[in-house]
């Protein structure tokens, strides 16, 4: 089974595909610890290096290039990333969405980076403006539509260890042979 959890930074991506991963057995890859390795080679902080591929549209293919092949070429796994619906098109199983107010997300931010709320919040809005205008530039998606997710969460409206149960009961009535849904990935031009 390939899942993919996407959504804006502090949504809750990386502790809940992990938790996700652990629950129900699959390995978890994480576009965000990848991005943020490219980022720490380079000597620069997440949010310089997302301003910096603005300039060197190499970074992102390089980044979704690695995050494509593994979604084509593994299973078992739970593939984080903000376009990682996209890029696993239709070799994934199911396809979630992880959103919740913007504050929220900051205090998250500045909580596990140690840094004053306000400051999360500037640095994270400049963050989701630069991708959005790098993911539509580049491979034709537009991050603010969700119609190719199965599921949508305001990960704020539960505590982290109800909102985990609820994934992984989702998840787990998932039957393959009932599905009749399945979005197609439609438009999107892979430029690597």
């Amino acid at each position: 089974m390939l899942i993919t959890v996407s959504g804006p930074p502090g949504s809750g991506k990386s502790t809940n595909a992990a938790g996700l991963a652990e629950a129900l057995g699959l390995d978890h890859v994480s576009g965000g610890d990848i991005f943020r390795e490219m980022a720490a080679d380079r000597g620069m902080t997440p949010v310089e290096f997302n301003e910096h591929a603005e300039d060197d549209g190499d970074i992102d293919r390089d980044l979704d290039r690695r995050l494509r092949e593994i979604a084509t070429t593994r299973d078992a796994v739970v593939l984080e990333s903000r376009l990682a619906g996209w890029l696993a098109g239709e070799h994934a199983d199911l396809r979630f969405w992880f959103d919740a107010p913007v504050a929220v997300r900051a205090e998250r931010i500045a909580d596990r980076e140690d840094k004053p709320v306000s400051q999360a919040r500037e640095e994270t809005l400049r963050r989701e403006a630069s991708e959005r205008k790098r993911y539509l530039e580049y491979y034709d998606v537009d991050i603010d539509d969700l119609s190719i997710y199965d599921a949508a969460y305001n990960t704020a409206r539960w505590g982290p260890d109800r909102f985990l149960d609820a994934l992984v009961a989702t998840v787990e009535a998932y039957d393959p042979d009932d599905d009749e849904g399945k979005v197609p990935i439609e438009g999107v031009s892979y430029d690597f």
